[in-house]
């Protein structure tokens, strides 16, 4: 496992967080959106990992129910792909039954480069080589991949996610 469990003003990943294009306020001690979440950190404090579940009645877009990978930023370390698949492990691992939905993550074109495969861009690959599919189009134009709970790595803690507190 290359991730640890952290929090959502943790200081040493802001400035990971500062650095994704989808940042809503840079600097804010906060960087996850309100609600339910999981933070992991890089092990070598080189990536930064999101899980969201907002609760459905508050999400406008058409996967209301599923986790949301709201940030993945990766500056170095292990490949993407593999960083992906064991933060969904993790996201198992603290809720263990997966939404019908499974997980979404959504790419703005305007801002993440493509990669040429056999001459056409495409978004996306490094989610797709960890098992997500296209699954369409918000109406703001971001792209959405989706891994449905079938195709989910089994759970599996972040590092210190395993801690047990003993009473003397």
């Amino acid at each position: 496992m290359n991730w640890r469990l952290s929090h959502r003003a943790d200081k040493t990943m802001l400035p990971l967080a500062d650095r994704h294009y989808n940042r809503q306020k840079i600097g804010a001690p906060q960087f996850v959106p309100p609600g339910r979440c999981l933070v992991l950190a890089g092990a070598c404090f080189d990536a930064l990992w999101v899980t969201s579940w907002p609760f459905a009645e508050w999400v406008k877009h058409a996967w209301a129910g599923a986790w949301v990978c709201s940030c993945f930023r990766r500056e170095s370390g292990p490949a993407a792909s593999l960083l992906i698949r064991e933060a969904v492990a993790a996201t198992r691992w603290k809720w263990p039954d997966a939404p019908p939905l499974g997980m979404v993550t959504f790419i703005d074109p305007k801002h993440v480069k493509p990669i040429k495969r056999r001459g056409v861009n495409v978004w996306g690959y490094t989610y797709v080589l960890a098992g997500f599919k296209p699954d369409g189009e918000t109406k703001g134009g971001l792209l959405a991949f989706r891994l449905e709970p079938e195709d989910m790595p089994e759970a599996v803690a972040p590092i210190g996610g395993g801690r047990q507190l003993f009473l003397v």
